[in-house]
């Protein structure tokens, strides 16, 4: 079938610098030149010789550029292997610039992409990853009609995030998640803390993002079978209104808004003062994931933070997991223009970030990622990062559903789930206008 190619500019490559170690001594010139050359002769004996290959890397997790760029050249230095990164332009989709350098039969050997774009580039584009030897060590990588065709990159996932400090500074013992994975468990927990002194115990991130992308996203991605419940919706053949799983994940919102400090104008509480009260242990839950460490981390936080999952009454077994997954993919070119030699490298690549200490360091330390394999040690990440990795190894993760209609984050978020918490809309009128809303989306090609 002939393939619809998108004409975009291409990413224009990052150069990378080479720079020597200098001497912070009070050495004259001419022995710091010295010290200079013999630390440059050190590292040219050090330095692999050229294996005459080069790959290239589309990185599309621009935040962390520089560390891929740093990464790259200790790379070539060390197997003699040329590693160029590529830093995805935010302008347009990665799916976009794939095509752009396909269209110029100039392919990234291995382009880092979101787990939807997998399900699109791969049948026609992905290496078949399957007798690679890091597959046995991870649960989250992406098979495309029998063909393994994404390397998971990192693990992103949302629950209720805890301070256990605060908990157990007014219950006096030790806090184990798993023992208010009920909603009456949470409740009766949430009472105790209130009559302790601690009188609003919750804090709920009134972001669109947070309440439609994640919290609301769990009605479905917390179904049997979230594909036939969307497509349902889509159809406008499902009951919301009187559906299990919105039922359960609503009673425990209304809990949330319940004991939350801003009750009454909640949709203009503060991120940042929201996280700054959770770290310091004036709240002692809010709704969120692993991303929220970088907010929490710029106040006087306590250590011993966690996050667990959605207390819900349920029949099922999502009141004993996380929703998340891999948030990153890297797929390996397939097509005629990249040589046998660079996909072998490619692959050792990957094999390097899974098996070599340096490979696992680079994501555990440099980027603070959280690893998909369960062989990599996460002993450096954060708490709520350590959390999710336990979470992840146990397979204790429900995947996020990626295919919701392009707008619904910002219409469900913004101009129905932030009037819900203020409580100026009820949950029948929530489940009608989300109802409505479905009706006339537009379905995302999967």
């Amino acid at each position: 079938m002939k393939k619809k190619i998108v004409s975009l500019m291409m990413v224009a490559a990052m150069a990378l610098s080479l720079t020597a170690c200098g001497s912070t001594s009070n050495s004259s010139t001419d022995s710091s030149s010295d010290s200079k050359a013999e630390t440059t002769e050190a590292a040219e004996e050090e330095k692999a010789e050229s294996t005459g290959v080069s790959i290239t890397i589309l990185n599309s997790k621009t935040e962390i550029q520089t560390q891929f760029e740093e990464m790259a050249e200790a790379y070539s230095a060390k197997t003699g292997v040329d590693v160029e990164v590529y830093n995805a332009d935010t302008d347009t989709t990665v799916a976009s610039q794939v095509a752009t350098r396909y269209a110029s039969n100039d392919p990234y050997t291995i382009t880092m992409v979101d787990a939807k774009d997998v399900y699109s580039l791969a049948d026609d584009y992905a290496y078949d990853l399957s007798s690679e030897e890091w597959a046995a060590n991870t649960d989250l990588a992406i098979e495309v009609n029998g063909k393994l065709a994404g390397f998971p990159v990192c693990v992103e996932a949302r629950g209720v995030i805890y301070n256990a400090d605060a908990i157990e500074a007014i219950t006096g013992e030790t806090f184990d998640p798993s023992s208010v994975s009920t909603l009456a468990d949470f409740q009766a927990l949430l009472d105790t803390l209130v009559a302790g002194g601690m009188e609003q115990p919750v804090g709920v991130l009134s972001e669109y993002w947070s309440l439609g992308a994640h919290y609301f996203a769990e009605v479905y991605e917390q179904q049997a079978d979230p594909e036939s419940f969307v497509n349902g919706l889509l159809a406008g053949t499902e009951d919301l209104e009187n559906n299990a799983k919105f039922n359960e994940l609503m009673d425990t919102f209304d809990t949330l808004i319940a004991y939350n400090y801003a009750k009454g104008s909640a949709s203009n509480a503060d991120r940042e003062e929201t996280s700054m009260k959770l770290a310091q242990g004036d709240i002692a839950f809010m709704f969120g994931g692993n991303w929220d460490w970088s907010v929490i981390n710029q106040y006087d936080y306590t250590e011993n933070m966690g996050i667990m999952p959605v207390p819900e009454d349920t029949t099922d077994d999502t009141n004993t997991k996380l929703v998340g997954g891999g948030s990153k993919y890297f797929i390996v070119d397939a097509s005629e223009n990249t040589s046998d030699e660079q996909r072998q490298a490619a692959l050792d690549f990957l094999n390097w970030l899974v098996f070599d200490a340096d490979g696992n360091s680079f994501l555990t330390v440099d980027c603070a990622l959280v690893p998909a394999f369960s062989n990599i040690d996460a002993s450096a990440l954060d708490p709520l990062s350590a959390s999710v990795k336990k979470y992840a190894d146990a397979g204790a993760l429900i995947a996020n559903y990626n295919y919701l209609p392009d707008d619904h984050m910002t219409y469900v978020g913004q101009e129905l789930m932030q009037k819900y918490l203020d409580e100026a809309m009820t949950r029948s009128e929530l489940a009608t206008a989300v109802t409505e809303y479905f009706k006339t989306a537009t379905p995302i090609e999967h």
